[in-house]
């Protein structure tokens, strides 16, 4: 059975010799690089490409084309190869980013068989080039792990991000492009001749950027070193050790994707992980007639030799909010990245005090003459040494990062800010669509005070779980089962009167589905302002209604967009975008409505149609394994603070806290007053 991989996950493979196969929407060029335990190539001759396909165990295909296969020999890259990572480049000539196509699908399969592992790399923008998986190599085994990091700045990023930089890496990029000599692009200097003509541009409104020119999308800045954080913290993707699904971890790949952190190469070797991979988020992009991004704000350092004083939006980004936007992003990547190295430092420390006290004690003589004593004495002097070292230079970093957060938190926009800041009182309809939403806080037991906000890209890519079951986390074992489902389903309304709030009037519409009624109180606010699009559906038949008009909408959509007509639609389909909302489920659904329903979570996102549910997935365990995929595509949340969301690249369990409205706070009603003013404004 083929495991279905989400950004960031893994999966064990049961042999060494493997087929790799690419499917895209467009010609690609498929390359292939070679890594050390950090990830690191060994210099230029560790890639693959078509003007020198072969490495011990692979050779890459010598021609662009939508459909590749090639087999790779694990057992024949050597012993100093952990790593084997697929890349994905357009080529000249072709469409400029990867989000004007369909999105690229890679399998790893028994050759000439059953697939063993897929992966469909989804979420991506003005990226021409990508690291589509990775094959390496832990504890003697092979194992491939979905990557998906994308580079708006083409090849050539992509190597430099990999260590190979300067001459010999343009070089690589002038080959594997198939530039001429005068550095003219020709797809006929490739392997295999010109390539057909392709189409330019995004295909449907869904792929384009509003407001870009037509053509190659402008390089968006970057944030520097991000880690995918996820489903899990993505945003949502099962995490180390829950490769199986979301059950008990998810991770955060791919802002709050997102895993956002990330671990820098001396903090990620001394921790023994992975290596730092940069995982670029989609932006807004600028037309070419708007004035150049303007330089981040900053501040002079307090005092000679001091950091500089924080300042709220000093990251890259063509507003103010996408500058918050990746300050949030930076700052969760720093607090990642310093506590990866703190961790990595102790381990080392440990590590050598058992080394030392072993040598030590294996001298009987030294046993006998009392001098064991004396070297260990020494050994653990040195370690607590080294332990107080790396600690003084964490309490430094969390320091930095403390007054960052208490500059930044104060300064955000309501989409990222907590439910008691002062900005959600007194602000204005929003003009357009926000960049992210926030979900909740993300904080590590170093300093469990200093919480990042965990932000979630706006359209939701994937939908929303929200676990009202028992789980294993300390606050939801000490609460009852009706509370804990109060407190999911208030999350639930929490997060649709968010969305509401930081959209334009009657751009999103929001359905329920409450089949025996249970959520009634938490819902009482969203129904007595009128802002649902319909009244909560409840029993069988309400469900089956709800549910069929909105995969209506979905079919009407694809047809649209297929046929190149996106604006005709009949009248009755509501161009905004959907929110569905469902409680309680399995409840109240037969096995048409679970496949509708699993459907949505499939396609809607595309086509603007989003999930949330409030779910116990082990209520829903008399559907089996039918429902895994299910529940794999869906990020999980918990109501209660829990440290369920796992970080894949620096192996952090991050602690979730939901933001909720304070209790006996009004600010819930007061944003749907204004939300339901608005509507009522926006009709008239």
């Amino acid at each position: 059975m083929t495991a279905e991989l989400v950004r960031g996950q893994n999966h064990p493979l049961s042999r060494n010799r493997v087929e790799i196969r690419v499917s895209a929407g467009a010609a690609v060029l498929v390359l292939a690089v070679t890594g050390d335990e950090t990830g690191r190539p060994a210099g230029p001759g560790a890639l693959a490409h078509p003007g020198a396909r072969a490495l011990p165990g692979l050779e890459v295909p010598d021609r662009v084309g939508d459909r590749h296969r090639f087999t790779v020999d694990l057992d024949a890259v050597g012993a100093a190869v952990h790593r084997v990572r697929l890349l994905l480049v357009l080529p000249p000539g072709g469409p400029a980013r990867f989000g004007a196509v369909a999105a690229p699908h890679v399998a790893v399969a028994e050759p000439e068989g059953a697939e063993l592992a897929a992966y469909t790399v989804t979420g991506l923008d003005s990226e021409s080039a990508l690291v589509a998986l990775e094959l390496y190599r832990r504890q003697g085994a092979w194992k491939v792990r979905a990557v998906g990091q994308g580079y708006a700045g083409g090849l050539g990023a992509l190597l430099a991000d990999a260590g190979l930089a300067g001459p010999a890496a343009e070089g690589l990029t002038a080959a594997a492009l198939g530039l001429t000599a005068s550095g003219d692009i020709t797809l006929a200097a490739l392997p295999g001749g010109a390539a057909p003509t392709l189409p330019h541009g995004p295909r449907s409104p869904y792929d384009a950027v509003p407001g870009a020119p037509e053509g190659p999308a402008a390089p968006a800045p970057q944030p520097p070193d991000p880690l995918p954080v996820p489903a899990a913290p993505h945003g949502g993707t099962p995490g180390p050790g829950t490769s199986g699904g979301p059950s008990s971890a998810d991770t955060l790949g791919g802002p709050a994707g997102a895993t956002a952190g990330a671990a820098a190469a001396g903090a990620a070797g001394a921790a023994g992980g992975p290596p730092t991979i940069d995982y670029a988020h989609p932006r807004r992009r600028r037309t070419s007639a708007e004035a150049p991004e303007p330089a981040p704000r900053t501040e002079p350092a307090a005092d000679p030799g001091q950091p500089p004083r924080p300042v709220a939006g000093d990251a890259s980004g063509w507003s103010m909010d996408e500058r918050l936007y990746n300050q949030v992003w930076g700052m969760f990547e720093d607090l990642a990245r310093t506590v990866a190295a703190y961790r990595g430092a102790v381990d080392f420390a440990d590590s050598r005090l058992d080394r030392e006290l072993d040598a030590a004690l294996s001298d009987p003589a030294a046993r006998l003459g009392g001098s064991a004593n004396a070297a260990r004495d020494t050994a653990r002097a040195r370690r607590d040494d080294l332990v107080a070292q790396a600690r003084a230079v964490l309490d430094r970093d969390l320091a930095q990062l403390t007054a960052e957060a208490e500059v930044v938190e104060p300064a955000l926009p309501p989409a990222y800010a907590r439910w008691s800041a002062p900005v959600w009182h007194g602000r204005s309809t929003p003009a357009e669509a926000p960049l992210a939403l926030r979900l909740g806080d993300l904080s590590l037991p170093e300093r469990p005070e200093l919480r990042i906000p965990m932000l979630m890209r706006v359209p939701l890519e994937r939908g929303l779980w929200i676990d009202n079951g028992r789980t294993g986390s300390e606050a939801a074992m000490t609460m009852d089962t009706d509370r804990l489902r109060r407190a999911a389903m208030d999350m639930a309304v929490a997060h649709a009167v968010r969305l509401l709030a930081v959209h334009p009037a009657d751009a999103l519409s929001v359905h329920v589905i409450d089949a025996a009624g249970a959520g009634a109180a938490s819902l009482a606010p969203l129904v007595r302002a009128g802002v649902l699009a319909a009244p909560p559906a409840a029993g069988a038949e309400g469900v089956t209604r709800t549910l069929e008009g909105l995969t209506r909408r979905v079919d009407l959509v694809q047809m649209a967009l297929r046929a190149g007509a996106p604006e005709d639609l009949p009248p009755d389909v509501d161009p905004a975008e959907q929110l569905l909302v469902v409680h309680d489920f399995p409840h109240g659904f037969d096995d048409r409505s679970v496949t509708r329903l699993r459907y949505l979570a499939d396609e809607g996102p595309a086509v603007g149609v989003h999930l949330l549910m409030v779910a116990d997935r082990d209520e829903a365990s008399a559907y089996g394994p039918l429902l895994d995929p299910l529940w794999r595509s869906l990020m999980r949340l918990s109501p209660v603070p829990d440290h369920h969301l796992a970080d894949p690249w620096v192996q952090h369990a991050w602690t979730f806290e939901p933001d909720l409205p304070p209790r006996d706070s009004r600010v819930l009603e007061q944003a749907l007053e204004r939300i339901a003013q608005d509507r009522r404004s926006t009709r008239r």
